[in-house]
């Protein structure tokens, strides 16, 4: 508060419109140590998220993937994107949108089955940006299946595979890492 009050106080002073004393001020905001813990917050949100999902269908538990399903909807709806071009922020508008519509896709089954095959998407879709919303000092590995091609995100190297938990636990292998 004390920071705005300076700004407003600094902005009337050089005689900056009402317009250029908002953008000042949200400059200000950004760079609070508040903001940026909130900001680490919602990346481990939505990436525990999405690791819960998957680690629900490792342990064929169709419940709790709809569960985390739901609040990696609600944790992405609240990230804000930072420095983007418009042409950016569009294309991270619409990835945002259909990794919203997979994951309600998982929330809204309990058929296992169908949330595995939806997983298969949702990780194709998550990968791509998965280093945006990857927290500080936590692992990421792009996991496949050698056999059907699909893949997966870990923060462990060990395989357990999402797919076929009770015939090929242990099948597949690291693709990549971040």
């Amino acid at each position: 508060m004390k920071k705005q009050i300076q700004i407003l106080s600094l902005a009337l002073l050089l005689g900056c419109s009402v317009p250029a004393m908002a953008q000042l001020s949200s400059k200000a905001e950004v760079a609070t140590p508040e903001l940026a813990a909130q900001r680490e917050e919602l990346k481990k949100q939505v990436t525990q998220s999405y690791l819960d999902i998957k680690n629900s269908l490792v342990s064929s538990d169709s419940v709790g993937a709809s569960k985390a399903a739901e609040v990696f909807v609600s944790a992405l709806k609240k990230f804000k994107f930072k420095k983007l071009t418009l042409e950016q922020m569009n294309e991270a508008t619409t990835t945002r949108t259909e990794l919203m519509a997979l994951a309600n896709e998982i929330a809204n089954t309990q058929k296992i089955n169908q949330q595995r095959k939806t997983l298969g998407k949702l990780s194709t879709k998550f990968w791509p940006i998965a280093a945006k919303f990857k927290p500080e000092n936590m692992p990421l590995y792009q996991q496949v299946c050698p056999m059907t091609g699909e893949t997966w995100l870990s923060d462990v190297k060990e395989i357990k595979n999402p797919y076929y938990p009770k015939n090929m636990l242990t099948c597949g292998e690291v693709k990549a890492s971040l």
